[in-house]
């Protein structure tokens, strides 16, 4: 058993040890963890200093998941633009593969949470089969991303079994790889995944950085791995309400990024998920944030700022100019979790 499986295996899933780590309430985290499970790695744990630090909130249980504060069950609409199981074709020309159905670390702010972690979403290898037996049969799709939960949870002979499978569709010109690995499992990045991904170029990387605390010498050095591969390394960030949501912590995060050859791709306004109201941040800070970026940040160190419209119309970028183009789907939600319309200008 590799290290990376070892950690994985010992990662931390028991609410009464986090309780007694951290001074919290073991029976309110059970009440949340029923409906949205919880795990936790090792290394991750051992950098968590408090439960509400940038780093703790983002994967301890918090009561508030149970707030009923969207109307959306699937904010993005991905169930309805799957025409065969874990397969989401938004776009004309690519496609989203869900090909793992859990993570390594559970982060509480998951698009998909109502799902990821729990026994509905089961990935058997025949539902990835009949998902890449589509896009060979559908030309116009030139790109595939894969994503779940974390693709990087599957073993490496089963990843180079779903790469090469796809190598092999003549219209597929890009593989992108989403996975969160580098930022709480960094031991997973070995040498022998690597070289895997070497073999399938061009091959993107997106990784999930979203505090400049998560740039630890092991996150680094995982980082550093795939990128000397040649693996083509990009970050999505979230804008996250008490933990990324001011102007010198995105800085640092992305600055950091830019030196270590990771292009700051996205910064995400959150989705309408369920359960997921407090962490949520108004437009407004975000465009000022990203004014107060733009001078200091080199331009090729500065993300698109896009919010992912509901109902799945697709990406927008939140800009001030963009405001009036946002339309009807202006209509979001405020960080205490009420609907609001952003003002038009």
């Amino acid at each position: 058993m590799e290290l990376w499986q070892q950690q994985a295996r010992e990662s931390l899933t028991c609410t009464q040890t986090l309780a007694d780590r951290f001074g919290l309430d073991s029976d309110a985290l059970d009440r949340v963890v029923a409906r949205y499970p919880m795990r936790i790695t090792p290394y991750q744990l051992a950098m968590i200093r408090q439960a509400d630090d940038p780093l703790g909130r983002q994967v301890i249980p918090d009561p508030l998941e149970l707030a009923d504060d969207s109307p959306l069950t699937d904010p993005l609409n991905e169930e309805q633009l799957s025409p065969v199981p874990n397969l989401v074709h938004r776009y004309p020309h690519r496609v989203l593969l869900l090909v793992a159905g859990s993570c390594f670390s559970y982060c509480r702010f998951c698009t998909r949470k109502r799902k990821v972690g729990c026994a509905q979403m089961k990935i058997t290898m025949g539902e990835i089969l009949k998902g890449i037996d589509y896009i060979a049969g559908h030309p116009e799709v030139n790109e595939v991303i894969l994503s779940g939960g974390d693709p990087l949870t599957l073993s490496d002979t089963l990843l180079d079994d779903i790469l090469a499978r796809l190598s092999r569709i003549p219209h597929l010109q890009v593989v992108r790889v989403g996975s969160r690995a580098p930022v709480v499992l960094p031991q997973r990045i070995t040498a022998g995944l690597c070289a895997l991904l070497q073999r399938y170029q061009p091959l993107y990387f997106l990784t999930h950085f979203n505090h400049p605390r998560e740039l630890t010498k092991e996150t680094v050095e995982a980082c550093q791995r795939l990128v000397a591969s040649g693996v083509m390394v990009v970050n999505q960030t979230v804008l996250l309400r008490g933990v990324n949501d001011d102007a010198d912590t995105l800085y640092r995060l992305f600055h950091s990024l830019f030196r270590l050859q990771i292009r700051p791709y996205y910064l995400h306004q959150m989705d309408l998920t369920c359960g997921t109201g407090h962490f949520r941040t108004r437009l407004e800070e975000g465009i000022a944030i990203m004014a107060q970026l733009r001078g200091p940040l080199s331009g090729l160190a500065v993300p698109h700022y896009i919010v992912d419209l509901p109902g799945g119309h697709g990406k927008v970028p939140v800009t001030p100019d963009y405001v009036q183009a946002l339309g009807d789907h202006a209509r979001l939600q405020a960080a205490d979790g009420t609907l609001v319309d952003y003002p038009q200008r």
